[in-house]
């Protein structure tokens, strides 16, 4: 059975026409508003950003309209799911923030092409950068984003890296093509025992070696270019690298497991795993690297080599490394061959 409709209720006669007739005026300019199909969102710590929608619910959004038609009710956070969230992560993709598989979840990588659109669009420093994704933000997504680059070199494609916004932008000519979140240098001191991979700095043998080195986890800006690149995983003086593009000495971009919000490398250019693997086909030898310190230009640093690395004082266990070892030798185990390598490669 049905609940009762509400009783009428007469309006008094006395009453001023503003009051009688301000539902339907109200009404009429609601319907003005969505029929120009403009709206404009502000938000100081970003550009205003122009919409081409001005629906503010989404039941009024038609099923074939646009990701952009729809508005967020709820601030998005870690490990929650839904059709807002596949569509947070479609907008994000198709502004060329790679936010990783698009399947209603979100997790770490589209964490951190949210972390990119904030640090790139909104101009948010890494200390105000959030986690989540609030109906403010949505609304700055879903409006005009237009990313130029910084630089029109020769080549075909460039790369720009900006260290203070932990973010790199792929360009073809003036065509975007990626935007990634990466961590860079910590620009600090380090000493520790690494593996060098046969063919990386340090190691021109045949087999991975270790060693104790020293360096200084600097990222410097200026100018370069991409001359090498390998496949799979490396080991350098470095650390651990999936699938590197190198453009400066032993420094590459390349894929890391560890993308944190902060800079956190001896040097590279971290960018995440899955961007790591298609990220080698967007560019080709000899195409331009600009790097960003926010101090200089590029072209006031010229290609400047990082800081030299050398090995560790305190290192005495210096041994090569073997593809194969036995745990019970029907003979006397052969003494430790002991090899020392003196690296004047930078890190």
């Amino acid at each position: 059975m049905s609940e009762p409709f509400e009783p009428e209720i007469a309006m008094p006669m006395h009453q001023s026409w503003w009051v009688r007739w301000r539902q339907a005026i109200i009404t009429s300019v609601v319907f003005v508003t969505v029929g120009t199909g403009v709206a404009v969102v502000s938000n100081n710590q970003g550009p205003v950003v122009t919409s081409t929608t001005a629906v503010t619910t989404p039941g009024f959004c038609p099923t074939d309209a646009p990701i952009t038609c729809y508005t967020l009710s709820r601030t998005i956070r870690d490990g929650m799911k839904g059709a807002d969230v596949r569509r947070l992560q479609q907008r994000l993709k198709d502004l060329h923030f790679d936010p990783g598989r698009i399947d209603g979840v979100y997790g770490g990588d589209t964490r951190m092409a949210v972390w990119a659109f904030q640090a790139l669009v909104q101009k948010m420093t890494r200390d105000t950068l959030v986690d989540f994704v609030t109906p403010v933000l949505w609304d700055s997504m879903r409006g005009d984003v237009t990313i130029t680059p910084r630089r029109q070199p020769g080549s075909p494609n460039h790369v720009e890296v900006y260290l203070p916004e932990q973010v790199m932008a792929v360009f073809k000519g003036q065509q975007l093509l990626l935007v990634s979140h990466i961590s860079t240098g910590t620009g600090q001191k380090w000493c520790e025992e690494v593996t060098i991979d046969p063919g990386e700095e340090g190691n021109k043998g045949g087999v991975p070696i270790k060693m104790g080195v020293c360096g200084e986890a600097i990222t410097p800006g200026g100018i370069y270019y991409f001359y090498n690149r390998k496949l799979g995983q490396r080991e350098s003086k470095l650390g651990t690298m999936w699938n590197p593009v190198y453009f400066n000495f032993g420094i590459a971009i390349h894929g890391a497991m560890m993308v944190p919000k902060d800079p956190a490398s001896h040097g590279c250019v971290r960018i995440p795993i899955f961007v790591s693997n298609y990220f080698p086909a967007l560019v080709q030898y000899n195409d331009r690297v600009y790097v960003f310190d926010g101090v200089k230009e590029p072209e006031d640093y010229g290609s400047v080599a990082p800081p030299w690395d050398k090995k560790d004082p305190n290192y005495t266990t210096t041994t090569s490394t073997s593809t194969t070892s036995s745990t019970v030798p029907k003979a006397p185990a052969p003494p430790v061959v002991v090899t020392t390598v003196t690296s004047s490669v930078p890190s």
